[in-house]
């Protein structure tokens, strides 16, 4: 099943289901008027968001023709938006780029951080910027929607309060973010609004691309029109979406809502930090990658961070070629 948010006089949208082809859509309100109705009232929303569904794809009741333009993040806000760094390659490379030393324990136990989740961008709104000294990068990475779970659940509890797999670009001043963590305080101005696909999906639809746990197909990221990363989701995840909702869930209860990311998808190359797709890697994810991958070879950084007019689109598609989630596509501008 897939679903979305399509704009309207609220800020939380109307929900919709959505075909797989992502070509049509049928109104839920008769189900639940939002996305984060339908997750506080699940068991008694999913079968009949499900039933609707399998009517929109017999088309036996009225539908409309989906834009992605028209959508917007799946949850336009929510209660919690907290992001892991799942794929310790991308810790380890991003660490060394601001010369900072990595703890062993970052392989034992995962990273985490609290978003703003006030204010989510749309899959196809802008990204404002109000400096390129900030230092402006995109994070392509898998973001899954949980339903309640209480504390001090196990992983495998964990993992069992999944409701919904979708794409995020968690956009990153770079250029804020040492002077930040040098407090001792975490993220907060570097870290802006983030976007998410325009469309979130059930784990089943994955098929067997989904184990339970993790998503084992590529995330194709262009930049400026180039194809800039296709990392495997699947591989090179220290840490699982089990283990990242166990962890938020240690000391307090999840409730429903909360978005849960893997932090950027990276992958290493022959036990290296990897390669550009140029040179037969898979990529990367984000900027500071190839940054430090380029300061590792030539002793500096040549790519430079985005710039206005600089434009990313993030999605990944099954096995057929298909697209799953519908594409994040943003363009950076002047704030």
């Amino acid at each position: 099943m897939k679903l979305a948010t399509l704009k309207s006089d609220s800020r939380d949208g109307r929900l919709v289901v959505v075909s797989r082809d992502l070509a049509w859509c049928a109104d839920a309100h008769q189900v639940a008027p939002t996305l984060q109705a339908a997750l506080d009232d699940w068991e008694r929303c999913e079968p009949e968001l499900r039933s609707l569904s399998d009517e929109l794809e017999r088309e036996t009741i009225p539908r409309e023709r989906f834009h992605e333009r028209d959508a917007l993040s799946p949850l336009p806000r929510a209660f919690q938006w907290a992001d892991g760094s799942a794929y310790v390659n991308h810790v380890e490379l991003v660490r060394k780029a601001r010369n900072a030393e990595m703890p062993e324990t970052f392989w034992t136990d995962p990273l985490m951080y609290q978003g703003g989740s006030d204010a989510f961008l749309a899959p196809r709104a802008d990204i404002p910027l109000g400096d390129t000294a900030w230092g402006c990068d995109m994070e392509g990475e898998v973001a899954v929607i949980t339903g309640d779970a209480p504390a001090g659940c196990s992983v495998e509890d964990a993992a069992k309060s999944i409701r919904l797999v979708m794409l995020v670009n968690d956009v990153s001043l770079r250029g804020l973010i040492p002077g930040e963590l040098a407090k001792g305080f975490g993220f907060f101005q570097s870290k802006p609004p983030s976007a998410f696909s325009p469309v979130a999906v059930t784990p089943d639809e994955l098929g067997d691309a989904w184990d339970g746990k993790k998503l084992h197909l590529p995330l194709l990221v262009k930049y400026n029109g180039e194809l800039f990363g296709k990392a495997e989701c699947g591989i090179d995840m220290t840490f699982d979406f089990g283990q990242l909702v166990a962890h938020l869930a240690k000391t307090r209860p999840v409730t429903a809502g909360t978005i849960v990311g893997s932090g950027t998808v990276s992958n290493k190359l022959d036990d290296g930090p990897g390669k550009p797709i140029s040179e037969g890697g898979v990529g990367y994810s984000c900027i500071a990658e190839i940054r430090m991958i380029e300061t590792i070879k030539d002793g500096k950084p040549t790519t430079p961070f985005m710039q206005y007019g600089d434009t990313v689109r993030i999605e990944m598609k099954d096995r057929d070629g298909k697209s799953i989630f519908g594409a994040i596509e943003q363009e950076v501008v002047k704030a």
